[in-house]
């Protein structure tokens, strides 16, 4: 469907990551996922594509300017690679990038974020605990004040990036309970007390390295809290925002490559003497799937431009986050329905998107969550 917002620039900055994609990712997807990583000069590929650097200083090597049509046009494409873990393992810093930025001193952002930017070394965010997962007012972790340091006890789960990153923003309770009474802090891999686990045998994002994060007196310097104290988690609830936009349009990205495998597959198989396209039950299931697609980027271009007039839609965030991961749960049920075996055995676009539609519904705060946020936005 055509984009009335579509630019020159945006149209142009599309083609570039679809063509780095093709290139440079789809070809080796099945294969890293298989290896459990990719290799870390995919980092330093999209760092120099600005694939981080949205809302970034250039002197930290941002772009200098952000469009969340930009964004959006990034993820589609990037997800259409089939194997999501490989986006999920580079832009796993995506989170973390913007609290350092807007939240550090100039020291640890002259010293680590250009780093960050240009792909050359990771960061992640730590937000999610064994005992809460989307419940953050309840987190566990706590800091306590001696002397000129702040001491970190706790732990953290499902870190996305976190076997391989040296940075991390780290969320603790400083102060009372619930999101007030959260603050931010800098943490380097590093640090004495600070170890970390590798959480394997997921059902998906395979190629995503994802880690347990443990901080046992792990002491940082007063100057590596991120913001206010004990307002640290409510001044990066908009960064959530984005990220959750990102899903979004990952999940375009891959109903879209149900869609393409869809097509391409019933137009080659023939059954009962005519190609599967001519059978009027595949016919039905190809309109659903483009349906559901063209309504869930329609949804998805107008919070794009909502964004960028400055008004960030929580609510239609929230919607969108929900509506776009059961439809991408349909259109990837209806791809494998399509191919039948062949889309049943490893080493395809639709196999790999089928068991990780999950994680998409889950990660960047669940459907239930996203419910619950959007009716509250709606003031009910």
């Amino acid at each position: 469907m055509r984009n009335p917002f579509e630019t020159e620039e945006r149209k142009a900055f599309r083609e570039t990551v679809r063509r780095f994609v093709e290139t440079e990712i789809t070809p080796y997807a099945d294969d890293w996922d298989e290896a459990g990583e990719v290799p870390w000069e995919l980092h330093a590929k999209l760092g120099a594509l600005g694939a981080f650097g949205f809302g970034v200083d250039e002197k930290y090597g941002g772009l200098g300017f952000d469009d969340c049509f930009m964004r959006a046009a990034f993820s589609e494409e990037f997800y259409k690679c089939g194997a999501t873990g490989i986006p999920a393992a580079t832009g796993g810093r995506s989170i973390s990038i913007g609290p350092i930025e807007k939240f550090a001193p100039d020291e640890i952002k002259d010293r680590v974020l250009e780093d960050i930017v240009t792909g050359r070394k990771g960061s992640s965010l730590g937000i999610t605990e064994p005992g809460g997962g989307s419940d953050v007012a309840n987190m566990k972790t706590v800091a306590r004040k001696d002397g000129d340091d702040w001491v970190i006890n706790g732990s953290k789960t499902f870190i996305t990036g976190g076997m391989k990153s040296e940075y991390f923003v780290v969320g603790a309770r400083t102060g009372g309970e619930g999101l007030t009474g959260i603050s931010l802090f800098f943490v380097e891999a590093d640090m004495p007390g600070f170890s970390r686990t590798l959480i394997d045998r997921k059902m998906g994002w395979w190629a995503s390295d994802t880690a347990t994060l443990y901080f046992d007196d792990v002491r940082v310097p007063a100057r590596n809290m991120l913001g206010q104290e004990n307002f640290g988690f409510i001044a990066i609830m908009n960064n959530f925002n984005y990220e959750r936009l990102g899903m979004v349009a990952g999940s375009v990205g891959m109903m879209k490559a149900c869609l393409e495998d869809s097509i391409a597959w019933a137009q080659e198989r023939h059954t009962f003497g005519k190609p599967l396209i001519k059978h009027q039950v595949i016919r039905h299931k190809i309109a659903d799937m483009s349906a559901k697609i063209d309504a869930t980027e329609a949804y998805l271009n107008q919070i794009c431009w909502l964004a960028n007039e400055g008004e960030m839609p929580v609510a239609e965030v929230s919607k969108a986050k929900f509506f776009a991961t059961k439809a991408l749960e349909f259109c990837a049920s209806e791809a494998m329905q399509i191919l039948g075996g062949a889309g049943y055995l490893r080493g395809n676009r639709v196999e790999r998107i089928y068991r990780e539609v999950k994680v998409m519904a889950i990660g960047g705060g669940s459907e239930e969550i996203m419910r619950d946020l959007a009716v509250r936005q709606m003031g009910l």
